[in-house]
């Protein structure tokens, strides 16, 4: 059974997979720093000032405690509906979605132009080769 199962591990499509898993976690954190660090600033500045993940809608406040932010919310238990996180995942999405739709773009390309390369010519088939010699031999004897 553990031989089985080392072999399944080793096989090329399962460090592939895991190597891929691994980039995409990485290239995620890449995207996560890119949207909350320069995009939504920007976005937010051009919207006079809006910090996107901070907007929230108080759902349940019992205690009647102020919650200027989404951490004050979560620190007094209080629930909110965090809709400005919910617009940064979906910015997110969109770049990852986008990203992996040029790659995708970039590979079909690839393929195509690989697909559409002509053959190299045959060579003379058995006939054709059969036929020089007799020429040839003809020739010769001329």
């Amino acid at each position: 059974m553990f031989k089985e199962f080392r072999d399944f591990a080793l096989k090329g499509n399962v460090i592939d997979l895991a190597i891929g898993v691994i980039i995409g976690a990485a290239f995620g954190a890449i995207v996560s720093s890119i949207v909350d660090d320069i995009f939504m600033p920007v976005i937010g500045l051009i919207l006079s000032g809006i910090d996107f993940s901070n907007l929230f809608i108080v759902l349940n406040n019992p205690g009647n405690v102020a919650v200027p932010s989404v951490a004050a919310a979560k620190a007094a238990g209080v629930a909110t509906l965090n809709y400005g996180l919910f617009i940064n995942a979906v910015v997110k999405f969109t770049i990852i979605a986008f990203v992996l739709f040029l790659v995708v773009k970039g590979i079909n390309r690839l393929k195509r132009q690989e697909a559409a390369k002509p053959a190299a010519p045959a060579g003379p088939s058995a006939e054709e080769k059969l036929l020089a010699e007799i020429r040839d031999a003809i020739k010769a004897q001329k």
